[in-house]
């Protein structure tokens, strides 16, 4: 079968080793999606001499137009500063080995949302939501997000920090930026694909400068400076980004300065194609294919990947894709066009475009309605866990969401049936299918929400042959 693939466009060259930085999203670029982290290309600062001499080497900005005011402007010398003032020990901070972590989680700094456009979990922090560090540990708060980051390591993933809102009473000192980094080694880094910065100050550029010599090429080139949150579009679903409303109000006056004020593409203004596959609901697809329940591209990338090759691909649906190839498949999709996927390019692209599916239905696979019990199924007996599921999935799931969930479930058996090869286990595919199944009205879900749901989807998984007997 041949490939989609137009090998004369831009995506087609942003698989290769470039190595230049891509400095802004404002800059149209194909994103590279398998970046590895190379410990070998590291050269690390060693001490907080160090550091005090790059300070004093960081060279002087510009005024960002993009900042707020919150940050003082003399930086060299504010982060000269900050360094004498913390010690060698301070760097190699030990935790203690309290795992509760209820007062870091309840300011909501760290979020969990769907997939991106290239089929990453995405995991949102939020500068403005760190309280006084008067009152703020932000050693636990370090351990909290490496906990955090431990459930999504394994796959690839995509960090967006909102920086507006840090200013001197909640900004962490140098030192534990410094011990952070060294701390998120390159188990973190590998995966990492993206990291966008959010409305950076010179704060941000002057900080990245300072690291810069322990920082390697290639992990260089996942930093993203984003200016305006328009700018995210392209790469992630706006609408279901947690964005807080102060982060909001700072896009908007930024904007209000710019004489020609971009245009934010509208979601849903357009009226769906009859043949529409991708952000309607499961009845308007059967309506609009014979009554049939299963959506043709479901039907389409099943069937391409239920073949020994792909199902032995190790990382399936972990592994992203370029958004440019996933958006081109969407339209084709959508457009009721035939599309023929190639066996030696195109596995994760399935992957992906099964994913993105699920996620940009109407209403989730597993209802709206049935959200709350989804979320309640962790605090239940072990023992009354696969009698509630079937109770949720056999009688109160509607029938046409029962046919699909039950075609896409006997499908993911097949994938675990060779999980020694793929390493994609019940545990490991809820992680990826969870949030994608299971989601709130409104599309953003809390961190204490990820844990059960993921739980539910590995249970579903796990005991498939009970469930979807008959």
């Amino acid at each position: 079968m041949g490939t989609f693939k137009d090998p004369t466009s831009p995506a087609a060259a942003s698989y290769g080793d470039h190595e230049d930085p891509y400095p802004s999203l404002s800059d149209f670029h194909d994103y590279e999606p398998n970046l590895e982290f190379d410990d070998t290309e590291l050269q690390s600062a060693s001490s907080v001499t160090d550091l005090q001499e790059l300070v004093a080497e960081a060279p002087d900005y510009l005024e960002s137009p993009v900042s707020d005011g919150t940050i003082e402007e003399n930086f060299e010398a504010e982060l000269g500063s900050a360094l004498r003032e913390e010690d060698e020990q301070a760097l190699h901070h030990t935790f203690t080995d309290d795992n509760d972590f209820t007062d870091i989680a309840r300011h909501g700094i760290v979020d969990i949302v769907g997939d991106d456009t290239y089929g990453r979990k995405v995991i949102v922090v939020s500068a403005c939501k760190l309280p006084s560090n008067k009152v703020f540990n932000h050693e636990k708060f370090l351990k909290y997000l490496m906990f955090t980051l431990d459930q999504y390591v394994e796959q690839d993933y995509s960090l967006v920090y909102f920086h507006y809102g840090l200013n001197s009473k909640n900004k962490p000192p140098v030192s534990w930026l410094w011990s952070a980094y060294k701390a998120l080694d390159r188990k973190y880094k590998k995966n990492l694909k993206a990291l966008y910065l959010v409305h950076p100050t010179n704060f941000i550029r002057v900080v990245y400068n300072i690291f810069k010599p322990a920082i390697s090429a290639k992990f260089g080139r996942k930093v993203m400076y984003v200016n305006y949150l328009h700018e995210l579009q392209q790469h992630l679903h706006l609408g279901q980004l947690p964005i807080p409303q102060r982060v909001q109000q700072h896009d908007q006056q930024l904007l209000a300065k710019l004489k020609n004020l971009p245009k934010t593409p509208g979601v849903g203004s357009n009226k769906p194609l009859p043949t529409q596959q991708f952000g309607v609901s499961l009845q308007y697809i059967k309506d609009a294919n014979d009554q049939d329940p299963i959506p043709p591209v479901l039907k389409n990338c099943i069937t391409f990947l239920d073949h020994p090759d792909a199902l032995e691909t190790e990382g399936l649906f972990r592994r992203s894709s370029a958004a440019v190839v996933v958006k081109s498949v969407q339209e084709r999709f959508n457009k009721g066009e035939e599309v023929n996927f190639d066996l030696d390019t195109d596995v994760h692209t399935a992957a992906v475009i099964i994913k993105t599916f699920l996620r940009e239905l109407e209403e989730p696979l597993m209802t709206f309605d049935l959200y709350d019990e989804v979320i309640q199924f962790q605090s239940l007996n072990k023992s009354d866990r696969l009698t509630t599921i079937k109770q949720i999935i056999l009688e109160k799931l509607p029938e046409d969401n029962y046919l699909v969930l039950k075609f896409l479930t006997n499908f993911l058996a097949k994938v675990m049936d060779r999980s020694d090869l793929n390493k994609m286990t019940a545990s490991n595919l809820a992680v990826v299918f969870g949030p994608n199944l299971v989601r709130p009205r409104g599309g953003q879900m809390s961190l204490n929400a990820i844990a059960p749901i993921n739980l539910f989807v590995e249970v579903m998984l796990s005991y498939h042959h009970q469930i979807f007997a008959l």
